[in-house]
């Protein structure tokens, strides 16, 4: 029996060496997040050159509530006119998907200093290919990002919409949906504030009434209902 033991020892040796090789690498120090995916389009830079022209043109109110992500939030067009007496800022950019709004934060969000930011995104993201995991893991980092140089501000995530020209994409829509909700829930002074289930008639399918002919982005009658539902969660 002493014989062995003393055979198991190199073996016991060579188990933990392969356990160590294949262990996850430890996060990085400070508690910044994983790296992510480059941005989907570099167009995104002349967006990004427009909000700045537009600050030097017309300063931006103190301390806003910024909406930002993709086209659902760069053509609500009525935005100020339905939150009156709310500091708000349009800063969207049609086409995004979250993690454009992770790269360019500082544009979008930081240097406002805002009391709450509200992102819409996602939609784009599944019509890409990029799954519900991926969409939790970039909202994850969205919110990281902010809270690194903001650590007080408020954060509101739209829930990804239903559309008709899109349904073959509800059920994961829905799924991101379920984890960024899910997810939201167990942190701090983060809101799932859910645009989509109302968009939904009896049946479970897109109500065609509130949208363009495009059957992709909202009409009025759409911007109206998201409206309603926003207004309750905005920090005045």
């Amino acid at each position: 029996m002493r014989t062995h033991r003393h055979a198991l020892v190199p073996l016991c040796l060579l188990v933990l060496w392969l356990a160590g090789c294949t262990s996850v690498a430890p996060a990085p120090v400070g508690g910044e997040p994983a790296p992510i995916d480059p941005v989907s389009d570099t167009a995104w830079a002349q967006d990004m050159a427009r909000f700045a022209a537009e600050d030097e043109a017309s300063p931006p109110p103190s301390h806003p509530v910024v909406f930002t992500g993709s086209s659902s939030v760069r053509m609500w067009e009525t935005l100020a006119a339905d939150f009156p007496g709310v500091p708000v800022l349009n800063r969207g950019f049609g086409g995004s998907q979250v993690r454009d709004s992770v790269h360019y934060a500082d544009q979008v969000a930081v240097r406002y200093r805002p009391r709450q930011v509200l992102i819409y995104a996602g939609d784009n993201d599944i019509n890409a290919g990029r799954t519900p995991q991926q969409v939790l893991a970039d909202t994850e980092a969205f919110v990281a990002r902010l809270r690194r140089d903001i650590p007080d501000v408020r954060i509101g995530w739209l829930a990804i919409k239903p559309s008709p020209s899109r349904i073959d994409q509800l059920p994961r829509q829905q799924e991101a949906n379920r984890l960024v909700r899910a997810w939201a829930a167990r942190q701090q002074g983060i809101d799932f504030i859910d645009v989509a289930t109302p968009m939904l008639d009896a049946t479970g399918q897109p109500r065609a009434e509130l949208f363009l002919a495009d059957r992709l982005h909202m009409n009025a009658e759409g911007y109206a209902l998201w409206q309603e539902i926003v207004a309750p969660w905005l920090v005045r």
